[in-house]
């Protein structure tokens, strides 16, 4: 062997993994070249908040990603997948300050320059654990091209385009309507709120008329905002409110004089049909204030408490001030009813709390001329959606797109380029910090205390990571990038937001394709989450089973457009897979010809039927591993790998041959035997180790290593090898093995169902259709006999008498078992089973047909039931073959 030594008995993953990550690692195999004349692909990593912890979204999404790097790399692709990580600012700027909360500190006490330093400090130490888990995942990024969000050359980067859109007039401030987190104190956008239907109430409220003549009724859910309305709307189609058009109401509890005004906005069948509008507290209230120019009144601070416009309400969290509200209103008797109502409410989604709707000044991208081209660029192909449904999500979302509010009252982030002018207000906007104020010269600016949105970084990223402003070699060489990985949920935080930056900074899409994959959930098709019990740690999964089970089981379920059912019973089981492949190699290197090889340069004349057989098999492997890889059907990869090394190399092949690897000298070739079949098999696991590297790259490395050097390189690891070329194949002779095949199941079929013991030799008699297939059976003798535990072998003449029979691919097949069972305690024996299976089988049918339980029963309960009635319906089918089998002898 190619290091003097065995494989251990045992595959202990945690002596193999750590070791072959470094050998890569040392070898700088994963580093792309920029001057290389391989043709590029490129992959930009989706970058993991910095404060994250390998959860099973990344080890799925990397997984993916790594497969697809590897699998390119060897088919001989110039590979440059960009790692990096993101600053992650609101998560960030909270864990720091939990911590300075322990210290008996906060950022205010230190300032905003030293607690910038804290942040730091703690990025340096503490920060980007998750990047030590990808590589221990196996992920094949080139490290040495790491990015940060907040590095010097992305800071340059974020710098430029901010600039370049405010010249041209894509970003402006303004006041506008925001979501903002009283928690956080910071504005989030649109996609950072978290929606979710609760129980809620609608409060019925009376507004009365100022001329004491009539009044009209609202419906709210939330009557605290009251105290900042400054309309009432109608439709002007609704004919219940003709004459109070144009009239004036006073505000209950603040007696502010506010106008009835129309909307054709206005939902006739919600409520009353009239709504009060509140413009600082609402967003439909804020546009449609916009539209007949009314005032806007906030009458909360930043901590979601009353302000001085709230008047006696001063200092009530919102839900005081609402109670008291009602409280008031009920006593003046303006509180009509009161009903119950789901109410969508939304919520932070760093830290949970309930949003509340601000008028705010903010700073904002104008989107719908970038969003433009980028919904163009996908109608016409330029970037491809797999699935492709996904792109209806993203057209959707792209067509009814709002401004892009990016600014984050945070301290940690890309702090906004723009200085504020005391003497003029002036705002100056630059790449570099000013000394004064470019309007009036004066020296008494500030820079605007605000940083950037960090997906604003993060829609940069395709080309920042590359060098851009600068023209660099990876620019030039690795822009466009070839595919993106990443789940449905962030299509609009950064997809979209990657299209139109890319577009219009680099004149090019930013991807080719993007990959949507599934999420993950518990075996029962449940959200996973750590308040239900039901998360898997992939770290843990990694410790217990090997990394590279872990990858191989997130691969095989990653079915498109379908979540990922996943238990860690499903990871053990691949576990499995890893031993099988373990004993498969240290059989191959204990039975092989000591001076084997490998290579598939023997005379053609010399391959038996069973191993053309396997070439071809393998080839066919090949090709839809390629085929399924390409086209990002990583589940049909999987499937086609595992089938072929569990069932046709290690159950099929490996039997085939082993009296061969023996010396007994069957077979079709003689005393060459042992050498060709050395040969066959060592090049099959070899290859089969290459098409299986992508999927589980620590165990095919190892067992790779161990494999006799024979023209490879010394040295050289199995990541830089290429995939297998085309061979020869033989059709034929494969359809020729697959017919012998089938009649050596037929014949343990019967063994099976007879319950003949394993050990007891069988004679058998083969009749066949023609005499194509008497010369298939003539050829294939010995691996029936070998394979089947057949002691006498006819071929052609009568039917014997008592035999079983079964028909395998045109040939009967016929076991006289005269001598061998009893027939009539046989008989009994599987009419009690099939008695017990009628049984069961009729208990879950009715179950399925009865409405009730369909109605009631959890989706999955139902689909576990449906399964067993399949299992019940198949082992039914065998037990009465059995009994057909019996009768027959018995006659």
């Amino acid at each position: 062997m190619s290091n003097g030594k065995e494989l251990a008995k045992i595959y202990e993953p945690g002596a193999v993994e750590g070791r072959w990550s470094a050998r890569w690692l040392e070898k700088r195999l994963f580093t792309a070249d920029p001057a290389s004349s391989k043709e590029p692909f490129t992959m930009v990593i989706p970058p993991p908040n910095i404060t994250g912890t390998l959860h099973l979204g990344h080890a799925l999404n990397n997984t993916l990603q790594d497969i697809m790097a590897r699998y390119k790399r060897m088919r001989g692709f110039n590979v440059l997948w960009v790692p990096g990580i993101d600053h992650a600012g609101i998560a960030t700027q909270n864990v720091v300050e939990k911590k300075l909360h322990e210290e008996g500190s906060d950022r205010h006490k230190l300032g905003r320059d030293e607690f910038i330093e804290r942040v730091w400090q703690w990025k340096e130490e503490s920060g980007g654990a998750i990047i030590n888990q990808l590589k221990r995942l196996g992920s094949s990024c080139d490290w040495t091209r790491q990015r940060f969000t907040m590095d010097e050359g992305l800071s340059r980067s974020v710098r430029e385009v901010f600039i370049s859109l405010y010249k041209e007039g894509l970003i402006y401030r303004g006041d506008y309507i925001i979501n903002w987190c009283p928690r956080c104190h910071t504005a989030l956008s649109d996609l950072e709120v978290e929606a979710e239907e609760t129980d809620g109430s609608l409060w019925h409220l009376v507004y009365p008329a100022k001329d004491g003549k009539g009044s009209i009724t609202v419906a709210t859910t939330r009557p605290e905002t009251m105290l900042g309305d400054v309309a009432v709307a109608v439709n002007p189609e609704d004919k219940r409110y003709k004459k109070l058009i144009g009239k004036t109401l006073l505000l209950p509890l603040i007696g502010r004089e506010i106008p009835v005004i129309t909307d054709p906005s206005v939902d006739m069948e919600f409520g009353t049909g009239a709504v009060k509008i509140t413009p600082a507290h609402d967003f439909n209230d804020f546009e449609m204030a916009s539209r007949h120019d009314l005032p806007s009144i906030s009458i909360m601070d930043m901590d979601a408490r009353m302000n001085e416009a709230a008047g006696s309400y001063k200092g009530l969290t919102r839900y005081e001030a609402r109670e008291k509200v009602v409280k008031d209103l009920t006593a003046l008797g303006l509180l009509k009813k009161t009903e119950k109502y789901a109410v969508r409410l939304g919520s932070c989604y760093r830290c949970g709390t309930v949003v509340e709707p601000t008028l705010s000044k903010q700073w904002f991208v104008k989107v719908k001329p970038l969003a433009e081209p980028a919904i163009k660029a996908v109608q016409d192909g330029e970037t491809v959606f797999v699935p492709k449904s996904w792109e209806k999500t993203y057209f959707e979302w792209m067509r009814n797109i709002r401004d892009w509010c990016i600014s984050r009252q945070i301290w940690w982030g890309h702090r906004i380029p723009a200085w504020h002018c005391k003497d003029c207000e002036h705002i100056t906007v630059s790449t570099s910090d000013p000394a004064a104020c470019e309007k009036c010269g004066g020296k008494k600016i500030e820079q605007d205390p605000d940083v950037l949105d960090t997906w604003f970084s993060s829609a940069l990223w395709p080309f920042s990571t590359l060098g851009w402003p600068e023209k660099t070699p990876e620019l030039k060489t690795f822009y466009p990038t070839s595919a993106l990985f990443t789940s449905f949920d962030i299509i609009f935080f950064w997809v979209a937001r990657m299209m139109m930056m890319g577009l219009k900074f680099r004149g090019e899409v930013p991807f080719k394709e993007v990959y949507i994959h599934a999420l993950i959930r518990d075996a029962e098709g449940k959200k996973m989450s750590k308040s239900k019990g039901n998360v898997i740690d992939p770290l843990v999964m990694m410790d217990k089973y090997g990394t590279d089970a872990l990858r191989f089981s997130l691969a095989a379920f990653a079915a498109q457009g379908r979540d990922i059912k996943l238990a860690e019973d499903r990871i053990e089981g691949y576990r499995n897979f890893s031993n099988k492949l373990w004993n498969l190699a240290r059989f191959t290197l204990m039975s092989v010809d000591k001076d084997a090889t490998g290579g598939f340069d023997i005379a053609v004349d010399k391959y038996t039927t069973a191993d053309k057989w396997i070439i071809t098999k393998l080839d066919e492997c090949y090709n839809t591993v390629g085929r399924s890889i390409d086209r990002y059907q990583f589940d049909a990869a999987a499937r086609a790998l595992y089938s072929f090394i569990w069932h046709e190399l290690c159950d099929w092949y490996v039997e085939l041959v082993k009296p061969d690897l023996r010396g007994e000298g069957g077979g079709e070739n003689g005393e060459d035997r042992k050498r060709i079949a050395s040969s066959v098999l060592l090049s099959v696991l070899e290859d089969t180790m290459k098409l299986l590297h992508p999927f589980m790259p620590f165990i095919t490395e190892e067992i790779y290593s161990y494999l006799p050097g024979g023209k490879r390189k010394k040295e050289q690891c199995l990541m830089e090898e290429l995939l297998p070329s085309e061979r020869d194949v033989y059709p034929e002779e494969a359809r020729e093995m697959e017919s012998l095949m089938e009649v050596i199941k037929a014949i343990r079929n019967i063994r099976t169902e007879m319950n003949v013991p394993p050990g007891t030799p069988l004679d058998c008699v083969c009749l066949p259709a023609d005499e194509a297939g008497r010369r298939t059976l003539t050829r294939g003798e010995g691996y029936i006999k070998s394979l089947a535990r057949v002691e006498g072998f006819t071929i052609g003449g009568e039917k014997p008498e008592q035999a079983a029979f079964s028909i395998a691919d045109g040939v009967e097949v016929y076991v006289p078992l005269k001598g061998l069972i009893d027939v009539d305690s046989e008989t009994k024996r599987l009419g009690k089973e099939l008695e017990k299976l009628l049984k069961d089988f009729s208990s879950v049918e009715k179950k399925l047909s009865n409405e009730e339980f369909l109605g009631k029963a959890p989706k999955e309960i139902i689909e576990k039931q449906k399964v067993r009635l399949e299992g019940l319906r198949e082992k039914r089918s065998k037990v009465e073959a059995g009994l057909e089998r019996l009768k027959s002898l018995g006659e």
